[in-house]
């Protein structure tokens, strides 16, 4: 079977989810990714068993489903240097009085409700509902639900080697990241749920050597993977076909989001670490595109996909600040069922063997 397409909620949170879900039904998407804002997902109200039937029966009046929620904005503040701008992305009870190791204590604490509460999300879901949510037994590990989410990092503003960083430094920061997330997957663990980074910059893993490099830091955690998204890859020159292939058992999610960059893109005066310029600014040498408009090979990320034996959703998440999103979503969506594909069970030359 083709893998379920879903909608990331993130960047629609300013929209009830009612309003969302009937919206993503008719763009032809099979679920949605929940954001944990907005009034989409929240964790604090998940110990209510109400809470959960009604987010259930909500998505089933619109022939929805869901695999996964997202902690993004809180997971940001748990490692990272805090300063004014985390205020505007966290819950007033995590920001309390914008003390930064506060705030990175409470963030933490949040990001362990969290997999409870996904955890008591997938399994209140009805009976027969098409979710599966509980996804997949892997190597032995049963997985109930997935949580993706962001890490920050105490060592992403030393990016550029200057003044002269010796790797101690940056080997503290994978230490701290170690030391604030091991309870935290400790805690997924027990809940049977997996924690997704999205390999992002500003992250503690950003590319294929420092994602290699997260996974040694805690100890390989079998609840630490990551939620796959080309687009941040791709434009920083990563062969983001290989990062699928250098961890075929730790690709836990898949978003579906299109970048396009290179010569050409803008004109020739902000590059790659962005000239402090916003999104859709023609200057840009990079930026993301509505999904199948960018320069993201995703015929081949299937490929990869399927040869790792991944059978999660794929999940759009929609950042073309130059299309109206409506547009985008539905296109997209049309995009992405008609690229899926489910991997062959047999050898296309297999009725070639004869048998004795």
């Amino acid at each position: 079977m083709p893998r379920p397409v879903t909608l990331f909620t993130g960047q629609w949170a300013d929209l009830p989810l009612e309003t969302l879900a009937a919206d993503a039904k008719s763009y032809g998407y099979d679920g949605l990714e929940l954001a944990c804002w907005g009034d989409h997902f929240d964790v604090d109200q998940a110990e209510d068993p109400a809470y959960l039937a009604a987010k259930w029966e909500l998505l089933g009046d619109h022939g929805l489903t869901c695999h996964a929620i997202s902690m993004h904005l809180v997971g940001q503040a748990i490692c990272d240097r805090i300063d004014e701008r985390h205020r505007a992305i966290l819950p007033p009870d995590v920001w309390g009085d914008g003390e930064p190791e506060g705030v990175r204590k409470r963030a933490a604490e949040k990001m362990a409700l969290s997999a409870r509460a996904c955890r008591a999300f997938m399994d209140a879901r009805p009976d027969g509902h098409s979710a599966a949510a509980v996804s997949e037994v892997r190597d032995g590990v049963p997985t109930r639900g997935v949580v993706n989410g962001f890490t920050g990092s105490s060592v992403w503003h030393s990016l550029y080697a200057f003044p002269p960083t010796d790797q101690a430094y940056w080997e503290a920061g994978f230490t701290d990241f170690a030391n604030r997330f091991g309870p935290i997957l400790d805690a997924f663990d027990a809940a049977e749920v997996n924690f997704a980074l999205e390999v992002h910059p500003t992250e503690i893993a950003f590319d294929t050597a420092s994602a290699a490099r997260a996974v040694e830091a805690v100890n390989g955690h079998r609840r630490f993977g990551f939620n796959y998204d080309p687009s941040h890859l791709g434009y920083q020159a990563v062969d983001y076909v290989k990062f699928i292939r250098s961890f075929p058992d730790r690709i836990f999610h898949a978003h579906m989001k299109d970048v396009q960059w290179g010569v050409g893109v803008g004109d020739g005066t902000v590059g790659t670490f962005g000239g402090h310029t916003t999104f859709a600014d023609p200057r840009r040498s990079w930026d993301f595109r509505s999904v199948g408009r960018g320069r993201i090979d995703f015929e081949q990320v299937v490929v990869a996909l399927n040869d790792i034996g991944y059978t999660g959703p794929l999940s759009v998440e929609w950042e073309d600040s130059r299309m109206d999103r409506g547009h985008g979503a539905a296109e997209s969506a049309a995009f992405v069922k008609k690229l899926d594909f489910p991997r062959s069970d047999i050898a296309f030359d297999g009725q070639f063997e004869k048998s004795e």
